[in-house]
């Protein structure tokens, strides 16, 4: 099964290489005005012609993807931290579980609460957009990007935190200046 999933996700790539290449090939389309250019207006004749560039898209995605990143690691770390160092047997019993929530869930409550509720509170004529978008998407790695931070924090030996207890350092002062730095290639 595994390599049959294998087979079928390079069977697609290769499917989707050998259609999407006639745009260069057959269309004289160049690859810098696909990639640089904002223009997309693709025409559906035959003979091919319009301008197919994806700049905004390949923008929009990096910036989409950024955004996200800039709202849930803050939230994630912090989740992480308290589930390992705070309250490990309340993080494992109510926050694990709440962590790992299916984030399917969350774009279909994206599309009907969040994108009517940016609309209303920015006056938009849509909701749709790249902060409804990123919110979503942050909303949606939260989980992972918790799950691997609270990994990289357990994998710390207890004999560091017992070592700068032993010193006099305070729980915060062990989690900001041991914990986290120890951690640190793997919460990266």
């Amino acid at each position: 099964c595994g390599l049959a999933l294998i087979v079928l996700t390079l069977s697609i790539g290769a499917f989707l290489c050998y259609k999407g290449v006639g745009t260069f090939t057959t269309y004289n389309h160049s690859i810098a005005e696909f990639l640089f250019s904002a223009d997309w207006a693709p025409s559906d004749s035959a003979e091919g012609g319009g301008s197919v560039g994806a700049a905004i898209f390949i923008f929009g995605s990096v910036i989409t993807c950024a955004l996200a990143l800039a709202i849930a690691t803050p939230f994630s770390l912090a989740t992480a931290i308290f589930m390992t160092e705070i309250s490990p047997e309340l993080g494992k019993r109510f926050v694990q579980p709440a962590v790992e929530f299916p984030s399917v869930v969350y774009g279909w409550i994206g599309l009907t609460i969040l994108v009517p509720l940016i609309k209303n509170i920015f006056n938009l004529r849509f909701g749709f957009s790249v902060l409804a978008a990123g919110i979503v998407l942050a909303v949606m790695i939260f989980p992972t990007i918790t799950s691997l931070a609270a990994d990289a924090l357990r994998s710390i030996p207890k004999s560091y935190r017992a070592a700068s207890y032993g010193l006099g350092a305070t729980r915060w002062q062990t989690i900001a200046k041991v914990v986290v730095p120890a951690a640190i290639t793997g919460l990266m």
